[in-house]
């Protein structure tokens, strides 16, 4: 059974900084993407970066370069958001997603096919 489970989510002041963390198990890790996403009330769930945990190869939405590094722990299969300067528009639930070719529904971004989510952690930016 894959589970995706996140943390770090938290209340800041703009300018502040965060770090999300995302353990994955019962998942094929290696040479797959992994991404996180946010949904903020009353929107769509958009992608904010994704990784190819095969090579390190990255990418970023373009309202977050530059103030956004994902990572990961290949040997703790654990895929990090580090984000820093956050700013008034970005709180939201932050998800962590992996690919999941073969599965039904499919949230297609770069080159990733994501079909597996976890439950989202809430980011709060105060003003």
């Amino acid at each position: 059974q894959v589970q995706l489970v996140e943390s770090g989510g938290d209340s800041v002041q703009a300018g502040g900084s965060l770090r999300l963390s995302c353990e994955a198990s019962g998942y094929t890790y290696k040479s797959s993407c992994m991404g996180w996403f946010r949904q903020a009330p009353g929107k769509e769930r958009e992608p904010v970066a994704a990784i190819f945990t095969g090579g390190g190869n990255t990418w970023y939405t373009d309202f977050v370069k530059g103030r956004v590094t994902i990572s990961l722990d290949n040997a703790e299969n654990t895929v990090y958001l580090q984000m820093d300067n956050l700013k008034p528009e970005d709180p939201a639930t932050y998800y962590c997603a992996g690919e999941g070719r073969g599965l039904p529904r499919l949230l297609y971004w770069v080159d990733c096919a994501f079909g597996y989510w976890g439950q989202g952690t809430q980011v709060t930016v105060s003003s």
